[in-house]
């Protein structure tokens, strides 16, 4: 009852980003967008009968789940799992008839507890291991080059404050190893803590608002870029890439690279979140509570809720597009090469 009560009260707010979580929603959620959570480390997806990639919603004969990759350090990788290894039981239970959500769920769990998996490897028996759980952080930036490696390539899946370090470090990389053209790709990218996206905008922007932050009084506050970014110098080129996955803190910013002239935003308008929420954790273990506390505007005031970025290039990508083919990327590649350029593959996390 009083978790309804809680639930309603809420509810009645009528902002759909505003919401009441039971402490097991609250930490979860919690978890993802912290980016780390406690498992056994290990990237997972679904195949069919064949051990073909499938998407698949209900595990059963034809849909079963299978380790992509370990994680470097985890568990998973000391246990010696290995990528395509099918997980047929998890604590002597199938997943038969769970989703992918709640297989995981299974796998998962508190650090120091163990998780006993059965493993089916193609060419082996199947076999048991015995995993203990730990903190495990998840996989935040993907790194690749093009054009011969004269062009570098970040995607960033997520806004933690590990990621942002994360991404700092892949773009310091990129401009070590020597290259001056960038592509930062936050396709897909829900967002996360607005401190991260502030890291993000940062890296590029020298100085001056990278959001402004606007209360319920309608009082405008700058959040200023922090004065250390490794990427500021005008003869590095960036280009970031969008779409309408990319919301929140990935709105952020694009609309700073975009307001201060710092990168040429290629593909689809993004989402349109144009608000920020605080976390508040209810006392005796009760839940937690969403609340959003302000708008937040990009550095020329323009506020994109419901509305989104319009990219500088527009790039529809048609829903037939096949496994592999990126025109979004091969623009961008073309866009910083100054011409034509092979169709590039889009990078998969491993």
């Amino acid at each position: 009852m009083i978790e309804g009560a809680i639930r309603g009260m809420v509810e009645a707010i009528g902002d759909p980003y505003s919401t009441y979580l039971t402490s097991e929603e609250f930490r979860s959620t919690l978890q993802d967008i912290s980016g780390e959570f406690e498992g056994i480390g290990a990237e997972i997806g679904t195949v069919d009968a064949a051990r073909k990639t499938v998407d698949c919603t209900t595990f059963g004969p034809d849909c079963r789940l299978v380790i992509v990759a370990p994680l470097e350090g985890s568990p998973a990788e000391k246990a010696g799992l290995r990528p395509g290894d099918i997980i047929a039981e998890v604590d002597g239970s199938t997943l038969d008839g769970l989703s992918p959500d709640e297989a995981r769920d299974k796998i998962r769990g508190k650090k120091g507890t163990t998780v006993l998996i059965t493993i089916d490897r193609e060419g082996a028996a199947p076999f048991e291991v015995s995993i203990v759980r730990d903190v495990i952080h998840q996989r935040e930036v993907i790194t690749d080059d093009y054009a011969n490696g004269s062009i570098g390539y970040v995607r960033l899946t997520g806004f933690s404050e590990n990621g942002a370090e994360r991404f700092v470090e892949a773009v310091q990389a990129a401009l070590d190893s020597g290259q001056t053209s960038l592509i930062i790709d936050v396709r897909g990218n829900p967002g996360g803590f607005v401190t991260a996206a502030r890291t993000v905008a940062s890296t590029f922007v020298k100085e001056g608002p990278v959001f402004w932050e606007e209360d319920a009084k309608g009082t405008q506050t700058p959040t200023n870029a922090t004065g250390k970014g490794i990427a500021t110098d005008a003869a590095i080129e960036v280009v970031l890439l969008v779409d309408r996955g990319s919301a929140s803190a990935s709105e952020i910013v694009a609309g700073a690279l975009q307001d201060t002239g710092r990168a040429t935003l290629i593909g689809e308008t993004t989402y349109g979140k144009g608000t920020v929420q605080q976390w508040i954790d209810l006392v005796n273990d009760s839940g937690g509570v969403r609340l959003t506390v302000f708008k937040w505007l990009t550095p020329d005031k323009r506020w994109i809720h419901k509305v989104g970025i319009v990219p500088d290039i527009v790039v529809e990508v048609p829903a037939d597009t096949p496994a592999g083919v990126d025109p979004v990327l091969d623009r961008a590649i073309e866009f910083l090469t100054g011409g034509s350029s092979a169709p590039a593959a889009w990078p998969i996390a491993a």
